[in-house]
């Protein structure tokens, strides 16, 4: 018979990778998963900005970011000021980064719900590869005459209630983010 749990695995994956990525996406509330990308050149090499420094998010709308060695204090602040995606004006004290986040205009809100809705569909791409990626093994077998022709039909009918299954989940997640973003 056909094992469809490997198959299974990699939806769980992209679905967890949508997840991820929705974590980037902006809301009105200061979080600090919203640095997660910034890249500090540190000690001669690029490193994520978690790897040099404790974030955390004190307030709604502050970002403190504290330096395990305070003189990566320069190269910290202008690695968020240089990452123009997220438009952010730290300023520093020499001993921790301030990062005000500006509250969201209804456009910028409206620009963000769109970003998530890409990423909604970017995930949906996946799955349909995943699942053509197993109905051409399966038809590969029946070639191979190691499963019959019922044996296709049952999975082809298992992958489309794993489609169904994984779009509400993906529709879930995304009206819930979608709520985020659009509450003042």
């Amino acid at each position: 018979m056909f094992d469809t749990k490997q198959y299974e695995h990699k939806m769980d994956g992209a679905l967890e990778h949508f997840e991820n990525e929705l974590k980037k996406v902006r809301t009105g509330r200061a979080h600090a998963g919203m640095l997660e990308g910034v890249m500090v050149s540190a000690y001669g090499s690029m490193m994520p900005l978690s790897q040099v420094a404790n974030v955390t998010a004190p307030e709604a709308n502050m970002l403190l970011i504290t330096p395990f060695d305070p003189s990566q204090i320069a190269a910290i602040s202008s690695a968020i000021r240089d990452n123009q995606s997220l438009g952010f004006n730290p300023s520093d004290d020499g001993r921790i980064v301030r990062v005000p986040v500006p509250p969201l205009t209804e456009e910028r809100r409206r620009e963000m719900v769109k970003q998530a809705s890409e990423k909604v569909e970017e995930c949906r791409i996946a799955l349909r590869a995943v699942r053509q990626d197993g109905l051409k093994d399966a038809k590969r077998m029946k070639e191979d005459k190691a499963l019959s022709e019922d044996d296709v039909k049952a999975v082809e009918k298992a992958f489309d209630q794993f489609m169904q299954d994984y779009q509400v989940k993906i529709d879930e997640i995304f009206k819930a983010k979608e709520k985020d973003i659009l509450t003042v």
